[in-house]
């Protein structure tokens, strides 16, 4: 009895080990591509405006759409940000099917995931997500418009005014973003930089513990469930039934998993190798805005019939994009032939992405200080405090009074 027990100790441990390592070297291979990400992220959003979105977003319109879409893919890749932004310019009169629009925009089209994407799964991946995202975009609008109806509008405008905290509302107001002078300058001038380095680490704080946990998940799974059970889960054996089971269990497995944001890319590479349809991976991760946790956000955000409203037009959209985007590539010959994903045999040695990574760990670095010396700290303390969102458009002045101390 003591020798079993011993070994059920060992093997425990074992699998707790090989899960840790796995989901630290995937860490390892996307880190540089996830500061590279982050960086452009924050350079964008420093000479984007948050201030105009609800002048240019006052209807349902294709040009209104269009303006979410750009306005979404400039702005943070935190799904709760992103929730709590789209409540934030609908309370201040931006459309609601524009400020939907819009949070879709600002987690299935923003750089970062394009990058991790191209690094764990392959360029395939990257570009049926963004040919995915706007035809899930467009799909959502023609549901609003054939579905939604004044009265619901008109109750989820209520319970918004009603001001209920969710999560990351600090995040989301905050608006440093530099507007005077040409593009480059403004992005290379002492605000500009300043701006960056602020929006980087914010961005980071949003958005790591999402991406810890897909880690973490990712390696629990690529190591420890067995490659027949997810053959079988995915009918890998009916290519046909396959092919549409695929997207439609996606977003399930992705509401259970928890996992939002970029930090459902790892858990979608495991999903990938383990024999998920190329449809179910872009449906997955597609499905970040309708985890659990952000379910209840809409609920406290919008009401209850209004949540189960969003939820059900958002998975119809994300299906229905995911297997067009399917027939699409399958018709061109663009979906890999292997399920290959850059995961299980993930491994740390010293080759070019070591080297990336430490390139990319110097460039953060210097960030970070940056970071620190122009008040970065107190404005991070109070990100997340909905108290502090009256003070958030003072937020580029207070951190231009540290510049000369940079």
């Amino acid at each position: 009895m003591h020798i079993y027990a011993s070994s059920t100790v060992i093997g425990i441990g074992h699998a707790v080990w090989q899960s840790l390592s796995l989901a630290f070297a995937m860490f390892w291979e996307i880190l540089w591509a996830l500061i590279l990400g982050f960086g452009l992220s924050a350079a964008v959003q420093a000479v984007v405006s948050k201030r105009e979105m609800t002048r240019l977003l006052p209807d349902d319109s294709p040009k209104s759409i269009s303006i979410a879409c750009g306005l979404g893919a400039a702005s943070s890749s935190c799904s709760y940000a992103a929730v709590a932004l789209a409540r934030s310019i609908f309370r201040k009169g931006a459309n609601f099917t524009a400020a939907m629009a819009f949070q879709f925009a600002s987690t299935n089209l923003v750089i970062e995931l394009g990058i991790i994407m191209i690094v764990l799964m392959g360029w395939q991946f990257a570009l049926a997500e963004f040919i995915g995202g706007p035809i899930m975009i467009v799909i959502l609008a023609l549901l609003f418009k054939v579905f939604l109806t004044p009265r619901l509008v008109e109750a989820a405008r209520r319970q918004a005014d009603k001001g209920v905290k969710g999560i990351m509302e600090g995040h989301a107001e905050m608006d440093m973003a530099v507007m005077e002078g040409p593009l480059l300058k403004r992005m290379f001038s002492e605000k500009g930089r300043t701006a960056i380095s602020h929006y980087f680490v914010m961005d980071w704080a949003a958005v790591w513990k999402d991406i810890a946990v897909g880690l973490l998940l990712a390696g629990a799974l690529g190591a420890t469930v067995p490659h027949a059970f997810w053959q079988r889960f995915f009918l890998t054996s009916h290519p046909v039934f396959a092919t549409l089971w695929g997207p439609l269990v996606g977003p399930l497995v992705a509401i259970l998993s928890f996992v939002c944001s970029i930090g459902n890319v790892p858990l979608a590479a495991v999903l990938w190798n383990g024999g998920i349809s190329f449809g179910g991976v872009i449906a997955f991760i597609f499905a970040d805005l309708i985890v659990l946790p952000i379910l209840d956000i809409y609920r406290k955000y919008y009401g209850m019939k209004v949540s189960v409203f969003l939820f059900a037009t958002f998975y119809a959209a994300m299906v229905g994009a995911s297997l067009l985007v399917e027939f699409l590539f399958e018709a061109v010959g663009l979906i890999p032939a292997t399920h290959t994903a850059k995961v299980l045999e993930a491994s740390i040695t010293f080759n070019y992405t070591s080297v990336l990574n430490i390139i990319f760990l110097i460039a953060a670095a210097l960030l970070l200080l940056r970071f620190f010396r122009t008040g970065g700290l107190a404005m991070l303390k109070m990100m997340d405090d909905s108290s502090a969102h009256g003070h958030h458009h003072d937020h580029s002045r207070h951190a231009g009074n540290h510049e000369t101390q940079a």
